[in-house]
């Protein structure tokens, strides 16, 4: 058993929606300041770099700095507004409201699924 790689995927897929959730909880904070436009990330992008599914860079020289795993300032990207404002803001709540629910329990899930790696292995641990 590896303990490095017991959570799979959802060690980086927590942090990597809790920077979502703050974008959009950003997105909707702004929903009404003028020519704001509205952000977001490509969770699944993301997640494939960090978990190495898309090719990564690689050092050639022991004395270049290799890429890091760790989840850091994602690339944001703009939203395509359905409908921009009259005031050239882009955020649309309802979009922005719906979004951020669906990050939020699919953060729920992957923070449940660690909790259930960790209470089996309490349970092995203790012979129950």
């Amino acid at each position: 058993m590896n303990l490095n790689n017991i959570f799979g995927i959802h060690e980086q897929a927590v942090e990597l929606r809790a920077k979502r959730a703050e974008v959009l909880a950003s997105n909707l904070a702004n929903a009404d300041t003028p020519r704001y436009k509205a952000r977001d990330l490509d969770f699944k992008e993301v997640l494939s770099e960090l978990t190495g599914q898309v090719p990564a860079l690689t050092t050639t020289n022991p004395s270049h700095i290799g890429p890091s795993q760790e989840v850091s300032e994602p690339d944001l990207k703009y939203r395509v507004a359905l409908q921009m404002g009259l005031d050239a803001n882009t955020v649309d709540t309802q979009v922005e409201t719906g979004k951020f629910a669906q990050n939020s329990i699919q953060y729920s899930a992957s923070l449940r699924f660690i909790d259930m790696k960790i209470r089996n292995m309490l349970t092995a641990i203790r012979g129950e």
